[in-house]
C-alpha cells in the first residue's frame, strides 16, 4: 500500500542509492524498555531516597554509558550490559555501596522471573503498523537470553513483525555480521536492501555495516553527534517519517546525523 504525505510517497524504498525494502530492529532499548514501576520500589527499599525523583535521569545516563562505550571491551553480552546499565542507575540514585550487590542481584532475579523490559514507548505500535502499510518487511534481531520472542508476543509486538531472531537461540551475537545476515536472509533480501535500527554504535551500527546492511542509530537524547557517519532518529516512532523523508531526498542513508532530520 502506498500513502501520500504531502508531495512525498510513503513507501519502504529509496529513489536514490540502494533501496530499503526491509527493516530489522533491535529489541532492548529500541522496541522495549525497562519498566520503572517495577525497579523504583526496589531502589527505594534499598535506601535510595532520591530514586523516584532521579530515576529517569539516571536511566538516561545509563543508556548513554552503553551508547558511548567504545573499543574491544564492548561485547554486547548480558553481563557487561547489566554491569554498565544497572551499575550506573544504582550509583546515580544513591543506592549505598554496601547494598549495591544485593540490589543488583534482586533486579537480576526479578528479570529472570518476569522480564523487566516490558515498557513500550508511545508511538511504537503505530509506527510498526505504518511501516507495514508502507510495504516494509520487518524483523527483530536481538542479543537476548532466549525469551525475547515470547516477550514481544506478550506485548503485542511480535504480530507486527515477520520474525524474531534471538542470539541465545541461534548461538551467535551482535556485532558478529552473521546474525545480521540471518536477518536479511529471513527477510528474503540482500543485506544492502535492509536497514538495521539499534541504539548501540559499536554493536548495532558497526555490526550491521560489516554485514552489508544500512544502519540507523537510535539517539533518544541527541547526545551521539560524534558519530557523524550514520543518521540518527530519537525513537522508533520517527522511523516512518524518516523513511518518507529519505525517499524525497533520494538518498541511501548517509546524512548529517541529525536525530529526526536525517
Amino acid at each position: 500500500m502506498e500513502k501520500v504525505l504531502g508531495a512525498t510517497r510513503s513507501r519502504c524504498s529509496s529513489d536514490g542509492g540502494a533501496p530499503i525494502r526491509g527493516i530489522l530492529l533491535d529489541a532492548g532499548n529500541t522496541l522495549v524498555f525497562v519498566d520503572s514501576r517495577r525497579v523504583v520500589p526496589v531502589l527505594l527499599a534499598a535506601g535510595a531516597d532520591a530514586a523516584e525523583a532521579l530515576y529517569h535521569e539516571a536511566e538516561r545516563d545509563a543508556r548513554l554509558v552503553l551508547s558511548l562505550a567504545r573499543g574491544q571491551g564492548v561485547t554486547g553480552h548480558e553481563d557487561q550490559f547489566w554491569r554498565d546499565y544497572f551499575g550506573t542507575i544504582l550509583r546515580r540514585v544513591g543506592v549505598p555501596d554496601a547494598r549495591k550487590a544485593q540490589v543488583s542481584e534482586t533486579l537480576r532475579r526479578m528479570h529472570l522471573e518476569d522480564h523487566l523490559w516490558t515498557h513500550v514507548q508511545e508511538g511504537t505500535v503505530d509506527a510498526l503498523v505504518r511501516l507495514r502499510e508502507m510495504q516494509c518487511r520487518l524483523g527483530v534481531v536481538s542479543n537476548a537470553d532466549g525469551r525475547v520472542e515470547a516477550l514481544l508476543h506478550r506485548l503485542g509486538l511480535a504480530e507486527l513483525v515477520d520474525f524474531v531472531i534471538d542470539s541465545h537461540v541461534v548461538g551467535v551475537s551482535k556485532p558478529d555480521p552473521s546474525i545480521f545476515r540471518m536477518g536479511s536472509d529471513r527477510l528474503g533480501l540482500e543485506p544492502e536492501e535492509c536497514l538495521y535500527v539499534g541504539d548501540l554504535y559499536e554493536i548495532d551500527v558497526l555490526g550491521a555495516r560489516a554485514a552489508g546492511l544500512q544502519p540507523l542509530l537510535l539517539d533518544p537524547f541527541g547526545r551521539l553527534a560524534q558519530w557523524d557517519d550514520v543518521e540518527r532518529i530519537a525513537s522508533v516512532a520517527e522511523l516512518p517519517e524518516w523513511l518518507a523523508s529519505r525517499v524525497s531526498r533520494g538518498r541511501p542513508g548517509q546524512g548529517d546525523g541529525t536525530p529526526g532530520g536525517g
